[in-house]
Parts: structure tokens; C-alpha cells; sequence
């Protein structure tokens, strides 16, 4: 992330208000931008180098070109380690990673074997996700990844697997009704498994705590730069597992949120299609336009979940543990990475 690269100097955080839901919505379109996949090492080196001149007081002020170079490093290394996220597990490439497992999860006829075995590509990509993009205060051990994981794995091939055999059940209701349960039924346990993953792959942090940082006031802002230093340099109060927790917790509700309306939309609008004329002659072009439902739905709610909640969220410093008392920054506020 921008704020890792070496400069006094500090970068504007947005050129939106993130105080605002729709200034947060506006900022991750940026973030989850899929153009940004298409930019090589070089343009990446290109827009580092063009915001260190920023922060080291070279460009007097925010172009459109340093904006831009922002938003490709913002989207590409991590805010914490400032390493850059391997690219299928970035958010700009969320959309598409996801997309290759939900054909096969649409695939007809799985069977329980299909849907286990698409179940465990879909967690291996949600754990990969969640990991890639999780607050790096408290790393895993891979004892723990591997404990997570195959909690997480078991838990949504239970799901999927109960629900396809609870369907086909429901007698006393209409076809119609039974056939869009069944639609439902993959994404009902992306959903619920997608929440759950969350917590399992994130509950180290709420075991040991994240880093907190104090928000820094103009005047502080200044004290570094005086100093030769940046907010980078600024160091952690300590570990809280209260921050830890809702930072876990608002990053499992984003996550339902994202996977709500494309659990709902695309195959209640396919259902809708299917009883055209058209579709009924041509029912090969049922999967390519419900995958094309799916990946519209899916770009245009990505960044509603996101911007549910700020990336680096602040909250008032006794809010947390007694040692973070009287210990905030401005306005007795204090800020930490919540990931994405």
C-alpha cells in the first residue's frame, strides 16, 4: 500500500470523503478495479516511484496521474506488509476468481461428489483470499491455516450437501418453487461458508489482538515530517483483540453482503428467462448467460459490501481494553487495518 513507500510526506488517504458510505464506495470501485490486474511490474515500479516524489516533497501536489498510480498501488501490495498480493487473490481480481469456481458450481447434475468437490475449490479460494487480504499483525501458523481450512471446508460441503438433499423433499411444493430453491442452494452455502471462513481464518487476530495505531492531528503530521519521518514510522499501542474482533466481525458482514444479491438476482432472473420462448429453443445459452448475470451482479455489489465498513477503521480508544485508555490520538480516536 501507498503509505509503506518511504517519504516524510503524507498521501491524501482517498480522493473521496471515506467518511461517507457512498465517498467508500467510490474509493473501492477503485480498489476492485479489474484494470489494475493488467498493469506489469514495470507500471507498478512507475507508480511507486511516482508517489515516493510525492511523499518526498518533489510534486507539490495530487495530479490525476498520481491519483491513478495510488489507486494501482493501493489495489496491488498490502497495507500492512507492503508486499504486493499474489494477483488471483487480490480484490481487483475477486470478481473473476470467483467466477471460475461458481461454473462449476452451476455445472447440472453434480451430484453430492460434484458439489463436495466444488465446495473445497470454493473454500481453497476463500481461504486463499481471506488469508492474502487479513490484517498481518498476528500471523498464522500454517498449523493453523490448515486447522481453518479444513474447519471451513467441512462446514460448507455440509451445508450444500444438506440443502440439495433437503430440496428435493419439499413435496408440497410447486415445481417452480422447488426449482428456484434449488438455484439457491450453491449460493446459500457460499454465503453462510463464506462468513464462517472468515471467522476461522481470522481468529488468531481475536486470539492475540491486531496493532492500534494513534490518529495523528495535523500538528503531529508535522512533528514527523519535522523528524524526517512518516506515518509509517509511527508506532503500534499495542495489541487489541476488541479491535480484532470487529475488525473479523464487519469483514464477515461485508462478505454477505457481497454474496447475498448474487445468491438471489442472477437465478431468479434466469428463472424469469427460462420461460421465454427463446431460451426454451435455445436452452444452450442458459449457463453462458447466467454466468453473465452472475459476473454483472457481481461487479456492480462488490463495492457496496466493501464500503460497508472503512478498510482503516477508527474508534475511540476507550472503547477498547483498559490499557488503550486515554491513549488515542485526535479526538481519542485510534485507527487499524480491518482488511478486506
Amino acid at each position: 500500500m501507498s503509505a509503506s513507500l518511504p517519504g516524510a510526506r503524507a498521501l491524501p488517504d482517498s480522493q473521496y470523503d471515506l467518511s461517507t458510505y457512498w465517498g467508500r464506495v467510490r474509493h473501492t470501485a477503485g480498489l476492485t478495479d479489474p484494470r489494475t490486474l493488467l498493469v506489469g511490474n514495470a507500471g507498478l515500479e512507475q507508480a511507486k516511484q511516482l508517489l515516493v516524489s510525492y511523499k518526498q516533497g518533489q510534486i507539490k501536489s495530487m495530479t490525476p496521474d498520481l491519483w491513478q498510480a495510488k489507486k494501482l498501488v493501493d489495489s496491488t501490495l498490502h497495507p500492512d506488509t507492503g508486499e504486493k498480493v499474489f494477483l488471483p487473490f487480490r480484490m481487483s481480481c475477486f470478481v473473476l476468481s470467483n467466477l471460475v469456481v461458481t461454473a462449476g458450481m452451476l455445472t447440472p447434475g453434480l451430484g453430492n461428489r460434484g458439489t463436495i468437490a466444488w465446495q473445497v475449490a470454493n473454500q481453497s479460494l476463500n481461504v486463499a483470499i481471506n488469508y492474502s487480504n487479513a490484517n498481518k499483525s498476528s500471523p498464522l501458523s500454517w498449523s493453523k491455516i490448515a486447522q481453518s481450512y479444513f474447519l471451513a471446508v467441512g462446514a460448507s460441503c455440509g451445508v450444500a450437501v444438506g440443502l440439495n438433499s433437503v430440496v428435493p423433499r419439499l413435496k408440497s411444493l410447486a415445481p417452480s418453487t422447488r426449482l428456484i430453491l434449488s438455484r439457491l442452494v450453491p449460493f446459500a452455502a457460499v454465503a453462510s461458508a463464506g462468513a464462517l471462513n472468515v471467522f476461522l481464518m481470522r481468529g488468531e487476530e481475536m486470539r492475540t489482538g491486531i496493532d492500534v495505531y494513534p490518529v495523528l492531528s495535523a500538528a503531529d503530521k508535522a512533528k514527523l515530517v519535522a523528524e524526517g519521518k512518516g506515518e509509517g514510522d509511527v508506532e503500534s499501542l499495542g495489541k487489541s483483540k476488541k479491535a480484532a474482533t470487529i475488525a473479523v466481525a464487519e469483514t464477515a458482514v461485508s462478505r454477505v453482503l457481497n454474496s447475498s444479491p448474487i445468491m438471489v438476482i442472477p437465478p431468479l432472473v434466469l428463472v424469469r428467462l427460462q420461460a421465454t420462448q427463446w431460451l426454451k429453443r435455445n436452452p444452450r445459452y442458459t449457463t453462458p448467460i447466467n454466468l453473465g448475470l452472475i459476473l454483472v451482479t457481481s461487479y456492480a455489489v462488490l463495492p457496496l459490501a466493501l464500503a460497508a465498513f472503512p478498510q482503516m477503521q477508527k474508534i475511540e480508544a476507550d472503547r477498547l481494553e483498559g490499557e488503550f485508555k486515554g491513549r488515542g490520538g485526535q479526538d481519542g480516536l485510534v485507527v487499524f487495518n480491518r482488511g478486506i
